[in-house]
């Protein structure tokens, strides 16, 4: 794996839109706010502002900010604004041998997750899957979320275990067992599109992550099947599923009428596999999103309920 150097003080935060546009500015501002206050300088890649039906900006323009971000100098990490929809459109368009000889600070999630994986399979570079840029406004930032990023961005230590962000949640012991390896992973129904792609994600070996939101449980079992199916569970060597956030059946227009709860549909399909498996950890579309730096090595402990990142995800 190639690993970004540390996020430091002074520098500059490269601000990229590859998927959607904003829906306030007012939000973009108040978390460019936060991080210079913060000491950090920001720039924004030249289509943070546009618009264009539910993207910002043509592919054309969403891929050449990322480009942009990755090849100028002045630039030493780059934050995604937001997710939605549109990174996948932009694959065909990136030059990840540029991205390969111009390592940086990559972050993002939830849509950024088509990025993730084709920048790590094509790249081998460490990128960062956490808190989009609009979750520091004013309304979303949350102190777990801002003292897990600096951990994995700016500390000269592996950011550890990967821990409950309130009391009152918990987390799901769903198969025992250890495991070592390096993490991957992402929004499901970004993975499953992934399939039949030359950046379909590779679980060989390695700790699955996976989490989505705003989906019924029928349709998680259809993105589990489909992944199992493909052997994605049978090559992993341990699943962590992060808190998918409103994925209950829809209680006045169901999928279907014989409705079952997702942590149902989890049991059914990992329990056979005998993997080390959680469910619940703060991973995803929610309030207090934990950062997690993709292709070092980590540690599950689905026994103790622990997941733990044991190497580093950036260099001095």
């Amino acid at each position: 794996m190639i690993k970004p150097k540390q996020l430091k003080k002074g520098d500059t935060i490269g601000i990229v839109s590859p998927a959607s546009g904003l829906w306030e500015r007012s939000a973009l501002w108040s978390a460019i706010e936060f991080f210079e206050n913060c000491g950090y300088q920001v720039k924004l890649a030249k289509n943070v502002y546009k618009n264009t039906f539910y993207f910002a900006g043509s592919d054309e323009e969403r891929a050449e900010g990322v480009r942009s971000m990755f090849e100028d100098d002045s630039v030493d990490a780059i934050f995604c604004t937001q997710g939605g929809y549109g990174s996948a459109r932009i694959w065909k368009l990136i030059d990840f041998e540029m991205i390969k000889s111009n390592p940086k600070i990559f972050l993002g999630y939830s849509d950024i997750t088509a990025l993730h994986l084709a920048i790590q399979k094509m790249t081998g570079l460490v990128t960062f899957h956490g808190p989009d840029l609009l979750d520091f406004s004013n309304q979303e930032r949350t102190p777990y979320k801002y003292d897990g990023l600096m951990k994995a961005l700016t500390f000269d230590e592996p950011v550890g275990t990967i821990k409950m962000s309130q009391s009152n949640k918990y987390l799901v012991k769903i198969v025992p067992g250890r495991v070592t390896g390096p993490v991957i992973g992402g929004n499901i129904s970004l993975i499953c599109g992934t399939m039949g792609t030359p950046y379909e994600i590779d679980t060989r070996g390695k700790i699955l992550f996976i989490e989505d939101l705003d989906v019924e449980p029928w349709i998680m079992d259809h993105f589990l099947t489909h992944m199992l199916n493909a052997g994605k569970f049978h090559d992993a060597i341990g699943v962590v599923i992060g808190e998918c956030v409103n994925c209950d059946p829809k209680k006045l227009y169901p999928g279907f009428y014989n409705q079952r709860s997702l942590e149902n549909v989890i049991f059914e399909i990992f329990e056979p596999l005998g993997k080390p498996t959680i469910l619940g950890l703060p991973i995803g579309h929610t309030k207090d999103i934990a950062t997690i730096p993709l292709g070092v090595q980590c540690e599950l402990d689905a026994t103790k309920g622990e997941f733990r990142i044991i190497e580093k995800g950036v260099i001095e």
